[in-house]
């Protein structure tokens, strides 16, 4: 049996805890907040109640698994998980709307056809068989198996088999980005190549430098479906949080590690705020990297050759919204508003202005759940839009600009609540700021999937690490950022720890 010490309470930390406790080994979690959970949140004010992180989950089959092999009781068991229907509903700048349904690719092509005319869905469901495609051919070494030695071979080899357009007495142009894909593949309809590259913007990516790789984000949503759950995903990190408790986990809150122990060559435990040290025979460090630099000062914490920590992600604005009145009856629990002009969205975020745009894309989260509110007479809200990262030494990022941009939301999200503002009783912000001192990441920037090609730029840093005995998870390690992500984390480091760096993920 190891003693083992786990830095952070988030979901990929508290799914590598519960599996090896489950393994048999001693785990300790130290984390310098009052809860568990990292990003997944809840904010409760007058009886309503929002979730701070993501509100819809994709792929449950990770944390199905994790329940399966940490216990008898079942997910559903725990959480109540209920399939979103709709998917979601699009608002086009141009006004058109379409409601796109859960986890049914041949539905999603009779809606689009529906509300952009013939031919749309043909074009949508071509595009999605070879996203398909990259999908096979990249899940195994980015979501199932620890990043190879040889990441390199991912970084350079584009698994999307994009379409080569001939042009007379030119050489043939296939897509790379994103955004090519967009425009060469979907017929040049802008409401397409919107609802494309949206899947990149939500990750907080560039949709123009994004490799076409990305096209399994969009496959991942609509091949295996978005789920709710009842109470929100806070719901979900209790439930892991209580399963790690049952399996002996021990969880100490309100302590900071401030350093990794370092002895013989390998990590030998933490010291804490107060000075007190926790012996270990393992640390999992489940923490951004400028956190997880600080605490072992003086030396690289990245082995030779491992793919280089990311840097410079955008963040996230959220505005809860109390309203008066019930959620109408069939009311999609996410639409997505589209910004009124794409390019200047895209350009303000991820120019070197760090503006943001008066009418950006934004999410609207209205769940059907009796949790979310004080009665059946009023409804909870959720706006979500992506936005450059917290800077200290800018005076935009003060939360004044953000609370104006906060007003921005709203009016663009009367889109898709047209009596918006008659029912709203209250809102609050959640800013970039926020989400750093919840988190640690610098500026409250929030990881996104990994994803291959494009010279590595995409990927996320090994789980194993420069220091033997040293692991890290959740967001900022392989496989990144995302719900499902971080459990695949969580039971990848696991993995290396119980089997050993012969550990080649599950079969």
């Amino acid at each position: 049996m190891a003693r083992i010490v786990v830095i952070g309470a988030g979901l990929g930390a508290m799914t590598a805890a519960a599996r090896l406790a489950v393994a048999g080994h001693r785990v300790v979690v130290y984390e310098r907040g009052e809860t568990y959970g990292g990003a997944v949140g809840r904010v409760e004010r007058d009886g309503f109640a929002f979730d701070t992180g993501p509100g819809l989950l994709q792929l449950p089959a990770v944390y199905r698994d994790l329940f399966v092999k940490t216990g008898k009781e079942p997910l559903e068991k725990c959480v109540e998980l209920s399939q979103v229907e709709p998917a979601v509903r699009h608002v086009f700048a141009d006004g058109t709307a379409a409601d796109l349904p859960n986890a049914s690719r041949a539905g999603v092509g009779e809606a689009l056809d529906t509300a952009l005319g013939a031919g749309a869905g043909a074009r949508w469901s071509a595009f999605m068989n070879r996203a398909r495609e990259a999908w096979d051919r990249t899940r195994r070494p980015l979501l199932e198996e620890p990043l190879w030695p040889n990441w390199e071979v991912l970084a350079d080899r584009e698994p999307y088999p994009s379409v080569p357009l001939k042009r007379l007495l030119r050489r043939e142009r296939r897509a790379v980005t994103l955004s090519e894909v967009g425009e060469l593949e979907l017929g040049g309809d802008p409401r397409l190549i919107a609802l494309l590259e949206q899947f990149a913007l939500a990750h907080g990516l560039d949709p123009r430098t994004t490799p076409a790789s990305a096209a399994v984000l969009p496959y991942l949503e609509q091949t295996f479906g978005t789920w709710a759950a009842r109470g929100g995903m806070r719901a979900l990190a209790r439930a892991v949080y209580e399963r790690c408790v049952a399996r002996r986990v021990e969880f100490v809150f309100g302590a900071a590690v401030t350093r990794i122990v370092e002895k013989d060559g390998r990590a030998a435990g933490v010291e804490l705020a107060d000075g007190t040290v926790a012996d270990a025979d393992f640390v999992v460090a489940g923490v951004a990297p400028a956190l997880l630099d600080g605490m072992l000062p003086g030396r690289g914490v990245r082995a030779a050759g491992d793919v280089p920590a990311r840097s410079g992600m955008p963040s996230r604005l959220t505005v809860f919204l109390a309203l008066s009145g019930a959620r109408p009856e069939g009311t999609p629990l996410r639409t997505v508003v589209h910004a009124a002009d794409r390019a200047e969205e895209l350009d303000c975020l991820f120019g070197d202005g760090f503006a943001m745009a008066a009418r950006p894309t934004v999410t609207v989260i209205r769940p059907d759940d009796p949790a979310s509110v004080p009665n059946d007479a009023h409804e909870a809200v959720t706006l979500t839009a992506t936005v450059p990262a917290y800077r200290d030494d800018l005076d935009w990022a003060s939360r004044d600009v953000f609370a104006l941009q906060a007003e921005n939301l709203i009016t663009h999200a009367e889109r898709a609540i047209p009596d918006l503002r008659d029912r709203l009783l209250w809102h609050e912000i959640r800013t970039p700021a926020d989400i750093a001192e919840a988190t640690g990441a610098d500026g409250g920037a929030v990881p996104a999937p990994a994803l291959a090609a494009a010279g590595g730029r995409f990927l996320h840093p090994s789980n194993s690490t420069g220091l033997p005995g040293l692991f890290a998870v959740g967001g900022w390690a392989h496989p990144g950022g995302g719900l499902p992500h971080a459990g695949m984390s969580g039971t990848l480091v696991a993995g290396l720890i119980v089997e050993g760096p012969e550990f080649r993920g599950s079969q």
